[in-house]
């Protein structure tokens, strides 16, 4: 199973964390596993490459790790920018979930600076 955990303060989103694999298939053919990597990496490379921000981004693939947090002090314009991107790779992970829940568990904890 894939633990997906949205970091948030007020509904604005801070830093996501995927853990482990979904076990929906063999590496590979895990649809599942792919899928949530997929959008996961493409948000990643919106916030980076896109809008050019500064992303700490952590990566263990053996693992099934994938870590992303927004910098520090974003201007307004900036962190409203970052929030399209991240609100709806939350929508499209809940998407997936519907189908796939004994796969993906997602949950939601208040961001600590």
């Amino acid at each position: 199973m894939t633990d997906v955990v949205f970091y948030k303060q007020k509904d604005i989103v801070y830093m996501v964390e995927c853990s482990g694999h979904t076990g929906y298939a063999d590496s590979g053919s895990d649809i599942v596993c792919s899928a949530l990597s997929s959008m996961v990496q493409s948000c990643a490379l919106g916030l980076k490459q896109v809008l050019g921000l500064n992303v700490k981004i952590e990566r263990v693939d053996k693992k099934g790790y994938f870590k992303l947090e927004l910098p520090k002090n974003l201007s307004d314009n900036d962190l409203n920018k970052s929030q399209i991107l991240l609100k709806t790779l939350e929508l499209s992970i809940k998407d997936l979930l519907q189908g796939y829940s004994k796969f993906i568990k997602l949950e939601e904890r208040d961001y600590v600076y």
